[in-house]
């Protein structure tokens, strides 16, 4: 952290990156814009949420190395897609879900992508500080294209599934509010694990990464203008 503290170009590198997105999806939210304060608590929570995880996937990679031996194909699969992905981005949920659930201000189908991003960005800030502090701006130039704009994504996805959980809820549809919540975890998990785990992969699969990612990122910003070009009171 001293680094940052002493290099503003070096700050500047590892913060911008998710400050412009926060920005972006704060003014998608066409409806009712959120309270600032609601919003900042939920930065934060994203960046408490990398403590969560960072003691979940210590505890989950003491497991997995007894069981698989490391670096193996099996042992990556399971690292990325559980240890790794259903650490950081249940972390994520567990606090937008106590912070927001029940606020009087999530009375719109969009607040669930507004609020599910500002959490995932909070912990890619968080994150974005600790590898261009140990790394240097290289890292943040690929980060600010790669990293950050995906915790973007898990977060429109996550959130997309959490506005339709409210939204079937507050209509009494509990079967689709179950579900919902059920893939308001899942589709995040699956994104992110094969986010990383592609990157273990060696030859062409560097090539599948970024088809992947582009096609994640066009995906995610299509479903950010949908959803807020259509975006419903659900009180």
């Amino acid at each position: 952290m001293y680094l940052l503290a002493s290099n503003p170009i070096l700050s500047i590198a590892a913060v911008i990156p998710a400050v412009i997105l926060l920005i972006k999806i704060y003014k998608a939210d066409k409806l009712e814009k959120e309270p600032k304060g609601l919003l900042l608590s939920l930065v934060v929570l994203g960046i408490i949420s990398t403590s969560i995880a960072m003691v979940l996937e210590t505890i989950g990679t003491a497991v997995l190395g007894a069981v698989f031996t490391e670096d193996t194909l099996i042992y990556n699969f399971f690292m990325y897609f559980i240890v790794v992905a259903v650490s950081e981005e249940g972390a994520k949920y567990a606090l937008l879900k106590i912070r927001t659930w029940k606020s009087p201000k999530f009375n719109c189908r969009f607040d669930g992508v507004v609020y599910a991003v500002f959490v995932s960005l909070g912990f890619a800030l968080w994150e974005n500080i600790g590898y261009v502090t140990a790394y240097g701006f290289s890292v943040a130039i690929t980060r600010a294209l790669t990293a950050v704009p995906g915790h973007a994504c898990f977060g429109v996805f996550m959130g997309a599934w959490y506005g339709l959980a409210k939204a079937g809820e507050n209509s009494g549809n509990f079967r689709l509010s179950k579900h919902a919540r059920r893939m308001t975890l899942i589709v995040p998990v699956l994104l992110h694990g094969t986010y990383d785990f592609i990157t273990t992969l060696n030859g062409w699969f560097s090539l599948l990464f970024i088809v992947f990612v582009v096609l994640m990122f066009v995906y995610a910003l299509a479903k950010v203008k949908t959803l807020s070009k259509n975006d419903y009171y659900i009180r």
